[in-house]
């Protein structure tokens, strides 16, 4: 919710400031929104990427392999669990002086930014399902429900933090606002928008 209203303020000073220069229409202040640093460093850090799903991880000591010793292994100590627990993650960037820069000449305007990644991760443990199959000689273990949640969670967000194409939707999205807040200025200017260690996104 805190996020929400900053959003709102800053896209009502936007909006404000635009007025201004449209009424004054001085060069001081167009190219005050041009250099505004510090509103185009909250547009980007408050244009994060909220993704869901749900995690799931299996875990036994069986091989389905139908032969004669898995099948009584199945029957007396099969020890198998399925987990599955709904997460949300969000994906943005961290921008501060070292690695956010705004350069302006004439007719361009380059924004660069750090490399989006994944700023937060968590289970919805309240939610989880789970599974066992045991086998006849095997009791409950609490532990062993422990050790696969640690599993899961470890699992899960190294391939979230690997996901490329989430991480490519992080670009666009950060690259889509701060675009429309470059909008009335693209007649008259090129804007280039360039993450770390990626491809620059080129507007005119």
């Amino acid at each position: 919710m805190k996020r929400f209203f900053r959003f709102i303020f800053f896209t009502l000073l936007v909006i404000l400031i635009f007025w201004l220069g449209k009424q004054y229409g001085s060069k001081s202040v167009n190219q005050s929104i041009l250099s505004n640093s510090l509103i185009v460093k909250e547009i980007a850090e408050l244009a994060s990427l909220d993704v869901q799903g749900v995690a799931n991880i299996k875990r036994s000591n069986i091989e389905e392999d139908g032969s004669w010793t898995s099948n009584m292994k199945k029957a007396f100590l099969e020890n198998t669990i399925w987990v599955s627990v709904p997460y949300e993650a969000k994906y943005g960037v961290d921008v501060s002086e070292k690695n956010f820069h705004i350069t302006l000449s004439d007719k361009k305007i380059l924004v660069k930014l750090p490399a989006p990644h994944l700023l937060s991760y968590e289970l919805k443990v309240d939610k989880m399902e789970t599974a066992n199959r045991k086998g006849w000689l095997l009791f409950q273990d609490d532990e062993t429900y422990t050790d696969v949640q640690k599993k899961l969670y470890q699992t899960s967000r190294e391939q979230l933090e690997n996901n490329q194409l989430y991480l490519t939707q992080s670009k666009d999205k950060i690259a889509k606002i701060i675009t429309q807040y470059y909008q009335p200025f693209l007649a008259d200017h090129q804007l280039e928008i360039t993450f770390d260690n990626s491809a620059s996104k080129t507007l005119k």
